[in-house]
């Protein structure tokens, strides 16, 4: 697979943009601030619906437009297809396909197929668990785009189970006012019934999506483990190997940590990887979401948050026996991130066709054994695409076509 033209319609910097691509390595070299991203970041949109970069579409449209138009055309040995995407922010996107409407843009979703490195994937390693969360989940929908729905699904009840627990919590908060001023509390039990049989309505919503989620996540993992130890082992030779595991927040008969924040994972208690996984005593995802989602009602009401599901767990990347966060080193940092992302692409290409590889100036982040290691790695692939502030930055085994990138426009050296 390979991009073989990208146009773009008031996109980021860009008020329109025409590029013929051709399989192997091309290079977008220029200053910082001149716009290479906003090409490679396009091609990322396409593939995944997200952006690399921001977490709204807003950003996305030039300044001064209504809507961006990201076009592409795929070749996939000898068949092509046109994708479109017609960016709104603040309403629905659209998508076309062969100059077809389709009927929900996220059903583009996977027609192109991307791996992208970018400095910001240092967070992989370093950051906080809703990074290791969307890895995974990028990578469910690329391989199976029917996850883009299910992800929906999910944070659909997600919102709508928050939102009435919300509303209690901010009942029993007034009740417990009203009653320290003696005031009448004949409306303490009101209402009480029927938020408790809702929530019981969204409990077994979430418990059904999020384990379909849950499960999906744990055979990923299981495939990720030996691509990501072999990758990281290349990158960093002589290091401590690099593992996986799960770490989940509904485990029956765990507490819940008083002092995490929805969307932040509890302490160790409660929490379970793929091992202990497999000598459940038999129970299903599902059925034991439901059990948790039981113990944590009550704390669920008084803090008014969804205190268990796949939106609280994190991926756990260990260094031998020790956690990679907080005690790897930079460059060991760089190596797991950079592991996690050529074990997807391994992962995508074993699935069915090479995924567009893009290296969004990641080579001036890493010192010269590893940015050579790295480029031996990738160079084999159908298509990269890389950025770089200077040629220099290129290392000489991806060498290649190349387009400078200056004062918003974009020339093809010859």
């Amino acid at each position: 697979m390979h991009v073989a033209h990208l146009s773009l319609t008031d996109f980021r910097s860009y008020a329109s943009v025409e590029l013929g691509l051709e399989p192997g390595v091309t290079a977008f070299v220029g200053p910082n601030g001149q716009g290479k991203t906003n090409l490679v970041e396009a091609l990322g949109y396409v593939a995944t619906h997200s952006s690399h970069r921001v977490a709204s579409d807003a950003p996305l449209v030039r300044q001064g437009a209504a809507r961006a138009i990201v076009r592409c055309a795929v070749q996939r040995e000898d068949r092509r297809a046109l994708i479109e995407l017609e960016i709104n922010p603040g309403r629905a996107n659209r998508a076309r396909l062969n100059r077809s409407p389709m009927s929900r843009a996220r059903d583009a979703v996977g027609l192109l197929r991307t791996v992208l490195f970018a400095p910001e994937d240092l967070s992989l390693a370093k950051g906080d668990p809703a990074e290791r969360r969307r890895f995974l989940d990028d990578l469910l929908v690329a391989r199976a785009p029917r996850f883009a729905g299910v992800r929906a699904d999910y944070d659909r009840v997600l919102k709508q189970r928050g939102a009435l627990l919300r509303t209690a919590a901010q009942a029993r908060r007034g009740r417990r006012s009203a009653r320290r001023q003696e005031s009448d509390t004949a409306f303490a039990e009101a209402g009480a019934g029927d938020v408790l049989s809702t929530l019981e309505v969204w409990d077994a919503h979430l418990a059904r999506h999020g384990a379909e989620l849950l499960r999906a996540r744990l055979e990923l993992i299981e495939a990720l483990r030996p691509l990501v130890a072999g990758a990281y082992a290349a990158l960093a030779p002589g290091s401590a190997p690099a593992t996986l595991a799960y770490r989940g927040t509904f485990s029956t008969g765990g507490d819940v940590d008083e002092g995490a924040e929805e969307g932040e994972v509890p302490g160790e208690r409660g929490s379970f990887d793929t091992q202990t996984l497999s000598t459940d005593l038999g129970k299903t995802l599902e059925e034991r979401l439901r059990e948790r989602l039981l113990e944590v009602r009550q704390a669920e009401l008084e803090r008014g948050v969804t205190l268990v599901g796949p939106h609280r767990d994190d991926l756990i990347l260990g260094l031998g026996d020790l956690p990679a966060r907080g005690y790897a080193s930079h460059g060991e940092s760089w190596s797991f991130a950079l592991a996690l992302r050529l074990a997807a692409y391994d992962l995508l290409r074993a699935d069915g066709g090479d995924p567009v590889l893009i290296l969004d100036d990641v080579f001036a982040e890493l010192d010269s054994q590893r940015r050579r290691r790295l480029a031996e790695i990738v160079a084999p692939a159908e298509q990269v695409l890389i950025t770089a502030a200077v040629p220099d930055d290129v290392p000489p085994e991806l060498s290649g076509a190349r387009f400078d990138v200056a004062e918003g426009s974009v020339t093809r050296v010859r």
